[in-house]
């Protein structure tokens, strides 16, 4: 990846093996705003919740995670841990994404608890004041404004100056010759939001962008090196919904536009950054706002350990083990050699000079060093996976056909994919928690 890079590494199965309920993991945190009582115990640790898979499926919530708030919510509505809600949602904003789960949850919710997709697109202030082409749904130009984007052109109103691009529906051709209606400033990056609901005109046009470096009114060209930046929020491949099966994600709308670029061109799509799960951005962003809400309640003990539940061997339990990785590679840092060392163990950006420096001052210097030391992954059976898969033996065979889901510049590691624990559902992840932590909340 070109510039700022999150950490790539890849997926590994976990249906071949039994689940391991007595592996250690450690948590995370959460909390409301309010004072604290000194008779309370002070949570060490802060829960990363997962939405959808693990707390509802659609618009429905899973019986088991009314359950669960429970236990973390006290008499006066207020969290007894640190609790942050990270989704790789994109198409809303973080406010309506916390009234929402306040009304399925029965919890009050607030949006400093919330972490979409494109929530760490405020930290990439170099791009703010450019031209953007934002593709995605739901109120994406009030989205991008939110995170700091002053400068906005929605994929809408590319096809209204140029109608003559969107020509696959042939329902919406132009019936007459026609010029361009407006003329539009020159884009110069792309930011993807989630899955469009019309594929092939948001694929077409942000094909077109790229290949006429952001001037719509020219023809393609194929060679221009290197593209415009691109910018990309979640990279699910897949999600689970009502639906008995999984669904669709904005990871599968990556693949269909990686491939017809490198179709085009003969070369690679080539991301500035990848946020959402599991990008380590994301994870660090979590840990900032778990952080906050501790100083909020004025619990004088730090927060070290981080638990992050999830349905999604791909996203949730890769990227919470990849952020376990970086916390502990983190205090190695202070060895020169241990960045070089983390590239060749792990294939990651870290190996191009620079880059994996140049992530680290964008994140600190935007939400400070890390309190946490640790994040373990629990992995609840109520979403994506399926603890009944059928998977072949061979897990090299199984990868290069089947089971690497992860995104194109995610590598495989099959550590990453191996839960700290594989429950049933959140009620018992929560119960878990509890019990490794020892917290009695009173």
């Amino acid at each position: 990846m070109r510039g700022l890079l999150a950490f790539s590494r890849g997926l590994h199965t976990l249906s071949n093996r039994p689940a391991r309920r007595k592996a250690g993991i450690v948590g995370s945190r959460c909390g409301l705003c309010g004072t604290q009582s000194v008779n309370k115990p002070q949570p060490r640790f802060g829960l990363l919740f997962d939405i959808d898979g693990v707390l509802v499926r659609g618009r429905m919530p899973i019986p088991a995670a009314k359950k669960a708030f429970e236990k973390l919510v006290d008499s006066r509505g207020q969290f007894v841990v640190p609790v942050v809600f990270v989704t790789n949602a994109g198409n809303c904003q973080r406010h309506t994404k916390a009234d929402q789960l306040s009304h399925i949850l029965g919890v009050p919710i607030t949006e400093d608890q919330v972490i979409m997709s494109h929530s760490p697109l405020r930290m990439f202030k170099r791009f703010h004041d450019k031209c953007v082409l934002v593709s995605g749904q739901g109120p994406v130009l009030e989205i991008a404004k939110n995170v700091g984007f002053k400068n906005v052109v929605s994929i809408d109103v590319v096809r209204e100056s140029y109608p003559l691009l969107d020509m696959v529906d042939h329902n919406r051709r132009p019936k007459l010759p026609s010029s361009p209606v407006i003329s539009l400033p020159k884009v110069e990056a792309v930011v993807l939001f989630g899955e469009p609901i019309r594929w092939e005109t948001n694929l077409q046009l942000i094909i077109d962008v790229l290949l006429t470096n952001g001037d719509l009114s020219n023809p393609h060209q194929t060679q221009v090196t290197p593209h415009l930046p691109i910018l990309a929020c979640n990279m699910d491949l897949m999600w689970m919904a009502e639906a008995n099966s999984p669904r669709f994600g904005h990871g599968t709308f990556l693949v269909c536009l990686e491939n017809i670029y490198k179709k085009i061109t003969g070369r690679d799509l080539k991301y500035d950054a990848l946020m959402g799960k599991p990008s380590e951005l994301t994870y660090h962003f979590a840990e900032y706002l778990i952080r906050s809400q501790a100083v909020q309640r004025q619990w004088k003990v730090p927060v070290t350990s981080l638990y992050a539940i999830g349905d999604n061997l791909m996203t949730d339990i890769y990227g919470a083990n990849l952020y376990n990785r970086v916390l502990e590679e983190r205090a190695a840092r202070k060895n020169p050699k241990a960045v070089a060392k983390v590239a060749a163990a792990t294939g990651s950006g870290a190996a191009l000079p620079g880059a994996e420096e140049e992530l680290d001052v964008l994140r600190e210097s935007e939400l400070a060093p890390p309190s946490a030391t640790s994040c373990k992954s629990i992995l609840v059976c109520t979403g994506v996976y399926d603890p009944s898969g059928e998977v072949p033996s061979d897990s090299s065979r199984c990868i290069k056909e089947t089971v690497f889901h992860g995104h194109r510049d995610f590598r495989f590691d099959p550590a990453l994919v191996e839960p700290g624990h594989i429950v049933k559902d959140v009620a018992e992840a929560v119960e878990l928690i509890f019990e490794q932590e020892k917290f009695v909340p009173q």
